[in-house]
């Protein structure tokens, strides 16, 4: 039961388009003369990918659905036929081949359908087999009390769709000088017990280091949880999510709006931890995947 509240946590827990890097490259023919590309052809568990949008003509009331799941897109910066999109893989989304589907209208009343399948494969995630303390896979009555409230509540907000994109340019990583992180996915074995899969990356830091907002983003939680510990999330718009978790203090306010960079608290041990680091989460539509690859897609 353990491994199913800390899954539950987590899924009930002007951009630059093309950025040094991955850009979207992979081409869709449409009707009425729109293109759609796809940063990649093929995805794995656990990953973004970027969709744009191109037509001769001004785009309105741009849609799109993969696998029953709505894609908000947003207007370029300065293009005005060009809409962009994020696309979400679920840790554990079921390997095989998804049809996402978008339509638009034209300045000329012209309705756009385009389509393309994306395969999903399975992701290469590590497993790890620990010893820990009774407590840690076998809580008592008001833990269990706990853990299940704080799960409802991080579902209810992350079932939030902000219309609006509050983001303006490139994502960064939220401790400076620190490139990568690690255990994203990663399934933990507790005293036997299969755990759940880690849903965010693992970013390495001493007690105190100041953790920075990634985008621009409104604070929607920023309180000691049961998991995570002392734990922000932001609102960064169209059901995009980051939270920051185990912080030693937490330097913001539920309604605050940050810009990027902004210290939002300290690097820390608190939660279900047994060191100091970040952990830090990312979900798209309610999908859990790995932040860094947000990076990658609209970052430096």
């Amino acid at each position: 039961m353990w491994r199913i509240w800390f899954a539950l946590l987590w899924l009930g827990s002007g951009a630059l388009l093309h950025p040094a890097g991955v850009t979207a490259k992979e081409a869709r023919s449409c009707s009425a003369g729109a293109t759609l590309r796809l940063s990649s052809p093929i995805s794995s568990q656990g990953s973004v990918l970027l969709v744009e949008l191109k037509s001769a003509r001004l785009l309105t009331e741009v849609k799109g659905n993969w696998d029953g799941k709505i894609v908000p897109f947003w207007q370029e910066d300065g293009r005005e036929a060009v809409h962009a999109g994020l696309l979400g893989v679920d840790l554990e989304k079921a390997p095989g081949r998804y049809e996402l589907k978008v339509t638009a209208q034209n300045a000329a009343g012209l309705k756009l359908l385009c389509s393309a399948r994306i395969a999903v494969k399975a992701g290469k995630f590590a497993t790890e087999r620990l010893r820990v303390g009774k407590e840690f896979v076998e809580p008592n009555p008001d833990q269990v009390k706990r853990a299940n409230e704080e799960r409802d509540r991080l579902r209810e907000i992350f079932d939030r769709v902000t219309p609006e994109r509050l983001w303006n340019g490139k994502f960064r990583v939220p401790l400076d000088g620190v490139t990568s992180g690690s255990n994203f996915g990663k399934r933990r074995i507790l005293n036997g017990n299969p755990g759940s899969p880690h849903g965010g990356v693992d970013l390495p830091g001493t007690t105190g280091t100041p953790v920075h907002a990634a985008q621009r983003g409104k604070v929607v939680l920023a309180e000691e949880l049961f998991f995570a510990g002392n734990a922000v999330v932001l609102d960064h718009g169209l059901g995009i999510y980051t939270l920051y978790g185990h912080l030693s203090q937490i330097d913001v306010k539920v309604g605050d709006t940050l810009e990027t960079g902004t210290v939002l608290g300290k690097v820390g041990a608190t939660g279900r931890v047994t060191g100091p680091h970040l952990h830090w989460g990312l979900t798209v539509e309610r999908a859990r995947v790995n932040p860094l690859q947000l990076v990658k897609l609209l970052g430096p």
